[in-house]
């Protein structure tokens, strides 16, 4: 395939413990033995930054979700952030936080503190969380309804933002003839009053290299694109098919638009998981093979945490009734967007319940696909270059194998055909995604007051 010139892709390395097929750990070149040593996940930034790729990004759940079955103890994501920062230099830095579980004063100096440290590198992956485990860690009884989660979510991002640029860029004077240290006219309070969140302000630093951290949204429900087209700049988002892909992708577009935001700035990163062989046979032994390591139980409990439905009844080998799923394959019916996309899976394919476990156990529904490096960059055009992604968020199946097969095999064949980068040409991760760093929102309100 031929490229395209000009626009680039953005790639994402999405850690993960041993790798994101949910066997990895049983694999016997898995790295079982490392997931506690800090200097793995250093070894894997470091090895994603050699590639020039835009970021490492970090999921978390704040909760033992009650399975023997795979690795489920994990780093706190800012700490584990800023221990890579140290050792390295250009890569961005996204985690994810929970704007149910934070709140607004201690999740700001969480992110401003991670940007100082890196340079500017930090992005905040903005999760609502549905998960009732979780919230009982944090004193409630259970979650509320997508509606109200969304509601708080887009207060607590308005006051989060209003703290970050609660001082102005030149705030800090540092004039030691004069004594002054802050020009505190330029230090403006948040007196936000509202129907979650009552926070005074301001914040107690001066604005991070980036003014605010990179705001990345992972909903793909109908009220988590709502929420993404008028906030985030990247959506991580999760689709089997390049014509699903093309309709997210145009929906988030034109609703980016409606809200008067410029549709380039909000970039969709699917999730891509590939099994990479130097022959396409070679590749799909190793899927296949990967899937002989699962444990059907482990399957059917994580089907249930992201369909929000149970097949226990069903024998593995019996073909799975798409009218379990009720209107879920319905987009206007979209309140849980994993479940859409398994519903659309079973309608679309109509796997047996084993072959279904199989096509979840490698990315939990993002597109696992297998292949020589030339089809899997094919793949990576083909959406990149058709109205389906603006990057990717690879999920290599076993870490660091397979994500040092995409690095050395698949992206030197996007850079040859000019859709990556072979350099990084900015320090931040604004300036890898191609975004604009905001001015303070008292900045330009003063300037509108001055009628400037």
């Amino acid at each position: 395939m031929t490229a395209q010139t000009g626009r680039q892709l953005s790639l994402n390395a999405f850690l993960h413990d041993t790798g994101h097929h949910e066997a990895s750990w049983r694999h016997p070149q898995s790295a079982i033995e490392r997931v506690d040593d800090i200097t793995w996940y250093q070894e894997i930034a470091r090895t994603a930054e050699a590639a020039k790729l835009d970021a490492v990004f970090l999921a978390d759940g704040p909760a033992w979700y009650g399975s023997g079955y795979r690795p489920s103890h994990e780093f706190e994501p800012i700490t584990l952030l800023t221990a890579i920062a140290t050792v390295t230099e250009r890569i961005g830095l996204i985690s994810t936080a929970s704007t149910s579980f934070y709140e607004p004063y201690n999740l700001a100096r969480l992110f401003s503190s991670l940007d100082r440290i890196s340079g500017g590198r930090a992005g905040w992956n903005i999760v609502t969380t549905f998960s009732e485990d979780a919230a009982r860690n944090f004193g409630l009884d259970g979650t509320p309804s997508n509606e109200d989660r969304y509601a708080r979510a887009q207060e607590f991002i308005d006051v989060a933002t209003k703290l970050w640029d609660s001082w102005e860029d030149d705030a800090v004077v540092a004039d030691r003839s004069s004594g002054d240290y802050l020009d505190v006219s330029k230090i403006h309070p948040v007196d936000h009053v509202g129907r979650y969140l009552k926070v005074k302000g301001p914040f107690n630093a001066p604005r991070s290299p980036q003014g605010r951290p990179v705001y990345v949204q992972a909903g793909s429900s109908n009220e988590g694109r709502a929420f993404a087209a008028r906030n985030a700049e990247a959506i991580f988002t999760a689709h089997q098919t390049l014509s699903d892909a093309q309709a997210f992708y145009d929906d988030i577009k034109a609703r980016s638009r409606s809200f008067g935001r410029n549709p380039d700035h909000v970039l969709v990163l699917p999730g891509i998981s590939p099994f990479i062989g130097d022959t396409a046979e070679e590749a799909r032994e190793l899927y296949e093979y990967f899937n002989t390591l699962t444990v059907p139980a482990y399957g059917l409990d994580q089907l249930e945490k992201m369909g929000g439905v149970s097949l226990r009844h069903l024998e593995l080998d019996e073909v799975v009734p798409i009218e379990v799923f009720g209107a879920a394959g319905n987009v206007l019916d979209n309140q849980r967007s994993r479940k859409q996309v398994i519903a659309n899976i079973v309608e679309r394919d109509r796997p047996t319940l084993r072959q279904l476990l199989h096509r979840l156990a490698g990315g939990r529904g993002h597109n696992v696909v297998h292949g020589t490096p030339v089809q899997i960059a094919d793949t990576i055009q083909e959406w990149f270059e058709n109205g389906a992604a603006d990057g990717f968020n690879v999920m290599p199946p076993l870490y660091p194998q397979l994500l040092e097969a995409f690095v050395d095999k698949v992206v030197p064949i996007l850079q040859e055909r000019g859709l990556f980068r072979t350099e990084y040409t900015g320090d931040t991760l604004r300036d890898h995604y191609g975004l604009p760093r905001p001015e303070s929102l008292y900045s330009a309100d003063l300037a509108l007051a001055a009628g400037k």
